[in-house]
Formats: structure tokens, C-alpha cells, sequence
């Protein structure tokens, strides 16, 4: 297929169901790709966006990745891949990986598209199939700080997503007193149960916070805890580890293979219990976040231990067609990207990926007005 035309446009974006709460500024990139492709006599189009967590990537994906695709000629996701990172350095991956991995969603949902293929079964044809899941664990994600009245809107928030189906959820800790955060774990824990809930520090600790932290976290049963410092600081990772036995997540703010490789050698992880966020939208795309996969599972990790990060259709495809160990939900963050397609529910707290052609973008109304309007 040959790319002939590609719009970005920049969105803000809440971490909360309610966007009149403050969320930092948050944006992220919208962005649509029309191809040469004609099904039932209209272009076919995909659709990306920038995951959830970062900042939107209009200037690199106008100035410098959107002329290179457009230049590509005839190409798949692969060799658009290819094309976009022609002539970039090692090294740098802290915005241009996102803002490639934008435009690399939405080749993967045109190319599905023009194949009409829901994402999931393209992905199995291209990468093979021996490793492929129908159904994927899930966990609801949400559990950020609330202005005011904390405790009473975060029971409110996991009692629906228990009220939605789902068995396991995560909440973020680390923005307030280790006090309150214990309050809240512990809010959590009496709504979702022993090792079904996880903890997300979003990678506010330094080591002495963090074994602080740990230490008090210790016996509370929970599924993990998660991106405990920041992501480069591999000393603190591996003591935090060595003083927490149960397992740790990280890998969500890393973004190639390099620092994959890194983390694994360097932060204390073990293969038997802990957990792999990497996100394959951040990681270059989907190409980046397969080398990510093949690297690791090189060095003895299994292929359960990766739950990519995002919460969107996209991360869900990913982990089905690849086999992995389970996918994040955002069902009420980030509207209207997270979640699932309208009237999809968790069955035993597991999920499917839409059969809808492409990502499914078009099974969440919202979602699929703010595209058109692209």
C-alpha cells in the first residue's frame, strides 16, 4: 500500500472519567493515514494515537517521519517501519520512538484494514500464529490521587470496575504520604481481594523511598508493584528488589531494546515472578516492541511475563496475537481511547480483541468521531 496522505492533530487528555479534574496538561497525537487502498469504493484509512502517559508528537511527525512515509512508495507496516527510521542515530529515544510508534498504529490498522482482517489475525499472519491467545488476562487500571474526597471517589471508581467484570485492578501510589497511599492500597485491596491488585508508583522513588515502600507494602498480597523509581536507575531497582519478594513490574517508561537489555542485566528482576510493561506504541511501534520481545525471551523470560502498557485497543491486538501474559484496560482514564469497544465486557477477567477489520476503533463511537474529523 502507498501512503498518500497523513493529518496529525494534538488532543488534550484526563486521567480521569471526569476531564474538568486537573490531569497535568496531558495530550496526545491523533493521527489518520489514507492509502491507495480502495474497499468498497472508499480509501482505506487506519488510525493511531499516542498511548496514554506522554505528550502529543505533532512537530516530529510533520517535520520529519510523516515525509519520509509519504516519500516510501509502496510499502507494508514493516518496510514503512524501515523507511521512517532511515537515517536516525542510536541512542535518543525519548520522543521521536513515540512519535514514530504513533504513525506505526496506524499503518497496522490500515494494512489489517486493507486485508480485512481485525488486527489480532493479521498480526498472527505475519508473525506467526504457534504462540496466539482468543482470550487475554485483563486488569482495570485507574487509581490516580483525587483532588478531594480520595478515599470515597477511588471505592466508587473500582467498585464499577468490579460492577464491570473485571477480577484485578491497579492504583497509583507515590504522589502523597506513604500514609495515605497505604490507606488507599488497603481501600483497594477489601474491593478486589489478595493478589489482585497492583500498585503503581509511576516511578516517583528514590531507593531510600522506595524501600520504604516496599518494606511496608510487603505484606499485603498484591499482584505487583510497579515502576517503583526512575527508569534508569538500576541500583535502586535491584535493591528495591532484592527487598521485596513479591513481584515488580517495570519497563513502561524504557523504550528499545538497549534499555530492555539493560533492565534485565542491571535492575534485579527475576524471571520466575516479575512482570514486563513495556508499551508498543513508546517502543518505536510494534517492529521496536517485537525486538524488545525477542531480545528478552533470548535471555530466558517468558513470554507471560510481558503485559504491555497502554490500556487501549491496540496493546490488546498486540497481546493477543503475540501470546503474552495479560493487557491493561484504562475503562474510565483517558476517554474516549482507553478501554474496550462499546458493550464488550471481561469474562472471568479475561478479554477479546474486536473482530471488527483493523484496531476496532470503529466500536467506540467517540473514538471514531474524533478520527473522522481528522
Amino acid at each position: 500500500m502507498r501512503i498518500v496522505d497523513i493529518r496529525e492533530k494534538s488532543i488534550d487528555i484526563s486521567r480521569y472519567s471526569d476531564p474538568a479534574i486537573p490531569s497535568g496538561g496531558l495530550t496526545t497525537s491523533i493521527v489518520s493515514v489514507t492509502t491507495d487502498v480502495v474497499r468498497n469504493g472508499v480509501p482505506v484509512i487506519g488510525y493511531g494515537f499516542s498511548s496514554m502517559g506522554r505528550f502529543a508528537q505533532g512537530g516530529l511527525i510533520r517535520e520529519r517521519f510523516g515525509p519520509r512515509l509519504l516519500a516510501a512508495g509502496d510499502v507494508t507496516p514493516l518496510e514503512a517501519w524501515t523507511a521512517m527510521m532511515k537515517g536516525e542515530k542510536a541512542g535518543g529515544h525519548g520522543e521521536r520512538c513515540v512519535a514514530v510508534g504513533t504513525l506505526d498504529m496506524a499503518l497496522w490498522d490500515a494494512a489489517a484494514k486493507a486485508a480485512d482482517l481485525p488486527l489480532h489475525g493479521y498480526l498472527v499472519q505475519e508473525f506467526g500464529g504457534g504462540n496466539a491467545l482468543a482470550t487475554i488476562p485483563a486488569y482495570a487500571s485507574g487509581g490516580y490521587l483525587y483532588p478531594d474526597n480520595d478515599l470515597s471517589r477511588l471505592t466508587d471508581e473500582l467498585k464499577a470496575f468490579a460492577d464491570a467484570g473485571y477480577c484485578r485492578a491497579k492504583i497509583k501510589i507515590g504522589a502523597t504520604t506513604l500514609e495515605r497511599d497505604l490507606a488507599r492500597t488497603d481501600a483497594a485491596s477489601a474491593i478486589f481481594g489478595p493478589g489482585c491488585l497492583a500498585v503503581d508508583a509511576m516511578n516517583a522513588y528514590d531507593a531510600e523511598q522506595g524501600l520504604a515502600a516496599a518494606k511496608a507494602l510487603k505484606s499485603r498480597r498484591l499482584m505487583w508493584f510497579e515502576d517503583v523509581c526512575d527508569p534508569h536507575d538500576f541500583e535502586a531497582q535491584s535493591r528495591i528488589a532484592g527487598a521485596y519478594d513479591a513481584p515488580i513490574a517495570a519497563g513502561e517508561a524504557l523504550f528499545s531494546a538497549a534499555e530492555a537489555k539493560l533492565l534485565d542485566r542491571h535492575g534485579g528482576l527475576r524471571r520466575d515472578r516479575d512482570i514486563l510493561l513495556f508499551d508498543p506504541v513508546h517502543c518505536y511501534g510494534l517492529p521496536g516492541y517485537v525486538e524488545i520481545l525477542i531480545a528478552l525471551e533470548g535471555r530466558g523470560w517468558p513470554r507471560s511475563a510481558f503485559w504491555p502498557h497502554g490500556g487501549h485497543l491496540f496493546s490488546l491486538h498486540v497481546a493477543s496475537a503475540l501470546g503474552l501474559g495479560g493487557v491493561e484496560v484504562n475503562p474510565s482514564s483517558f476517554p474516549p481511547f482507553g478501554g474496550l469497544v462499546d458493550q464488550a465486557r471481561p469474562d472471568n477477567g479475561r478479554i477479546s480483541p474486536p473482530d471488527l477489520a483493523g484496531i476496532g476503533f470503529e466500536g467506540k463511537p467517540d473514538l471514531a468521531a474524533l478520527f473522522s474529523a481528522l
